[in-house]
């Protein structure tokens, strides 16, 4: 990197941690605990661009940060790689998600029905002003339905694949070691189709989202429509070494299925998942998905461009390196520049005074 080192400011340096942690204030579970009751969406954005799910740690990282999403992310990466791997989970299927909220916008009537879930999408947005007038908000009491929606719900691809919508996939049995690990592993290119999950389920919100909308906006090859869309808990179950497979508990999931005509005549997919509750971001990330094959390489929606440019650890610290010193090649950069004015500002030698070149 072409900056030098800072020498001489440790004093400095530990004053203006101080006076960020003094504007923080002290930090205690309690404030740790509010923080995590209070703001669950934001707390499923940092687990899940983190790459861990613990919710107070989460919870932890963002009062540690005072909010900074790219500095609480990176403290929970970094408390990640101190642990240790225990076990490899199975597999999760759709059909074994205990659901929340599923709903489809290329089918009325899907198989399992439409489960709206907790959602703002048909709500008015109108601030709460009284509350800083002293009129606390209450929501009103949720209304028990007569009868419960299952609690599992079929897999809408799978019913289109029955009805020959969805060309069929062959199934490839695969080994949990065999799996790539991109916290372990450099993604390379061309990518391992686990390693752009990995990578989608990982990866910044915002960043994701920008892309995204440029290929809804016609820089990708096709326009989606959201297949389905679940909010759900996934079981943990994890293999014993004397070969129990037992539940070690839930975490809450989010995935979205896009789709759009093929040139085949049937419907294509675009897939993506990750930890925590993030509809914005799985719907975005599967439209990346799916408009990534022939993307050209200069695209938006090209796999390389989107997969390299929506990380956010390595993104912002990249762009905050730039407040690192860089007087030397700054420096240089000016001395260059000064002499070139000095050169262009001379005048220029006459004619006769110039010597004549050698034959």
């Amino acid at each position: 990197m072409a900056y030098v080192a800072t020498r001489g400011g440790e004093r400095a340096i530990e004053q203006s941690e101080r006076l960020y942690r003094a504007e923080l204030g002290p930090i205690d579970a309690g404030r740790v605990e509010e923080i995590r009751k209070a703001l669950p969406w934001l707390i499923d954005r940092v687990m899940g661009e983190a790459s861990l799910y613990e919710p107070d740690l989460a919870a932890l990282a963002l009062a540690q940060s005072g909010g900074d999403l790219y500095e609480a992310v990176l403290l929970l990466r970094a408390w990640r790689t101190t642990q240790p791997r225990l076990a490899i989970a199975e597999p999760v299927t759709q059909d074994s998600l205990f659901t929340h909220r599923r709903i489809s916008a290329a089918f009325k009537d899907i198989p399992g029905g439409q489960l709206l879930g907790p959602t703002l999408d048909y709500s008015h947005r109108l601030l709460a002003t009284g509350v800083l007038e002293g009129r606390p908000f209450v929501p009103p009491a949720v209304e028990p339905a007569a009868r419960p929606a299952p609690a599992r719900q079929p897999s809408l691809a799978a019913w289109q694949k029955a009805a020959g919508l969805v060309a069929d996939v062959p199934a490839v049995a695969v080994e949990p070691d065999d799996i790539p690990d991109l916290t372990r592993e450099p993604l390379l290119f061309p990518a391992k189709r686990a390693h752009t999950l990995q990578s989608l389920a990982r990866a910044d919100t915002g960043g994701v989202l920008t892309l995204g909308y440029s290929a809804m906006r016609g820089y990708g090859n096709a326009h989606p429509t959201v297949n389905e869309l679940r909010l759900a808990e996934a079981e943990v179950r994890v293999r014993h070494p004397r070969g129990t497979v037992f539940s070690a508990g839930r975490v809450k999931v989010s995935q979205a299925e896009v789709t759009t005509k093929g040139k085949s005549g049937k419907l294509e997919l675009g897939f993506c998942a990750t930890l925590g509750w993030n509809e914005v971001k799985v719907i975005a990330g599967a439209t990346l998905d799916l408009n990534a094959p022939g993307a050209p390489k200069n695209s938006p929606v090209n796999e390389e461009f989107f997969l390299y440019h929506t990380e956010p650890v390595e993104a912002s610290g990249f762009c905050i390196h730039f407040k690192l010193p860089h007087y030397v090649t700054f420096q240089s950069s000016l001395d260059a520049l000064r002499d070139a004015n000095t050169k262009k500002a001379a005048p220029a030698m006459p004619a006769s005074q110039k010597q004549e070149e050698p034959a």
